[in-house]
């Protein structure tokens, strides 16, 4: 049994959540994707590059605002309650132009009165003075990169910052008054042992944020990183120790008051993000720039991962030459879609609210299928809801490519 203090608990945010349910307007997410970074970690495939000159950033920024400005009209039914700036590393941005973009998403959408703003940072491109003032811009979330506490396998990873680099950013933003704060760590890195990830994870809880992800890392094809691997230059930990890492940080987690509620993700009550939620829950959210992704209206669409054919497209109103995808989602695409982000949470499918929103019955389909994996201790079903354990966390995509059908085509098929 967990005891929390009632310190621990983010009662505003608790209370925030009710207020945000009862206010007319319906809830949107807002991403807003800045492309840019210091330089390029090695394991990235999220579309970023480090800018030649720092004349583009400006002229990002006034596309961006250009880009909100057109989706005003669309907004106005809408009132955001979430608000996320991710990239790439949006404080690479001069704090005047980050700044300008601030006052864009505010002036252009009607935004709940207590929005969760989210700003993702990395370690040596923030301190005291800047932090402060994106707070009093509205910025009341911050979510950083440690990824490990070890320098090796920080160099391997291509990253910029050291331990010593990070808590001193860490700590600048506590001074700044910032009082959510996720910190981001990663298992299976090249040279990573069970007790170096263990050492991380204990740098990150001395620190006591609000909100801990973990992600296992992903070999990338393209990416310097995987290139590596392949070739042999790095000692990489086993499944199994992966494995051991993943559940052990699970219960470790646990023990310190963080709450797992999505595969990656754990926070103390009250700090989970809602932004992220979002997405899990299939609910609407719009993005802006180059490889940004929106679920609005009923339609999916998203901008090719160029900032020049973004810019031109939005400067010229040329949705051909940015738009990467946009259509309307069939049934099937919504059913399969719904199982497989639903399934990354803790809560998992309730198979009667999957009855209300397709009228289908999950137990008879794709529940007979999950109750194949609850003897080996994958999955479990309580009162009509499906949920992984912490063992079929780990093993999720290959449970869930045994329970969903796909085409040909990769498009998923309707049982």
């Amino acid at each position: 049994m967990i005891l929390l203090s009632f310190k621990s608990i983010n009662v505003e945010g608790i209370i925030i959540m009710f207020m945000i349910k009862r206010r007319h307007g319906k809830r949107l997410g807002i991403y807003v994707h800045i492309p840019f970074c210091a330089s390029k970690c090695s394991y990235c495939d999220f579309y970023s590059y480090v800018p030649k000159s720092a004349g583009v950033y400006s002229k990002y920024i006034d596309t961006l605002i250009r880009h909100m400005e057109s989706y005003k009209a669309a907004c106005a039914d809408y009132s955001p309650d979430t608000v996320y700036i991710g990239g790439g590393t949006p404080t690479v941005l001069p704090p005047e132009d980050f700044l300008r973009l601030i006052k864009a998403i505010k002036h252009n959408f009607h935004l709940q009165k207590y929005p969760e703003f989210t700003v993702e940072a990395n370690p040596k491109t923030v301190d005291f003075e800047t932090l402060t003032r994106y707070r009093r811009a509205g910025v009341n979330r911050l979510s950083m990169g440690l990824q490990s506490a070890n320098k090796a396998e920080l160099e391997a990873l291509g990253r910029i910052h050291t331990p010593a680099d990070f808590e001193e950013s860490f700590r600048a933003a506590r001074e700044a008054k910032i009082t959510n704060i996720n910190i981001d760590l990663m298992y299976g890195i090249p040279y990573q042992t069970y007790r170096s990830f263990m050492n991380s994870l204990q740098f990150a809880l001395r620190l006591k944020p609000e909100h801990i992800s973990i992600y296992g890392l992903k070999l990338e094809q393209g990416t310097p990183l995987a290139a590596s691997v392949a070739s042999g230059a790095y000692p990489m930990p086993s499944d199994e120790m992966q494995f051991a890492m993943y559940r052990d940080a699970i219960d470790i987690l646990a023990k310190n008051g963080y709450v797992q509620y999505e595969i990656s993700n754990f926070a103390r009550p009250g700090f989970e993000c809602r932004h992220n939620i979002k997405y899990w829950r299939c609910d609407e959210y719009l993005g802006f720039g180059p490889g940004a992704h929106s679920y609005f209206n009923g339609y999916r669409f998203s901008f090719k991962r160029s900032i020049s054919s973004y810019m031109r497209g939005v400067n010229y109103v040329s949705k051909e030459e940015m738009t990467d995808e946009n259509e309307i989602i069939p049934l099937r695409e919504r059913v399969g879609e719904y199982i497989m982000l639903r399934m990354r949470m803790t809560s998992g499918v309730d198979s009667r609210e999957f009855f209300r929103l397709f009228g289908k019955d999950f137990t008879r389909t794709y529940g007979k299928k999950l109750e194949r994996f609850v003897p080996g201790g994958y999955v479990k079903v309580e009162n009509g809801v499906y949920s992984f354990t912490p063992a079929g966390m780990f093993v999720s995509n290959y449970i869930l490519s045994e329970v969903l059908s796909f085409n040909a085509d990769g498009t998923f098929m309707l049982e």
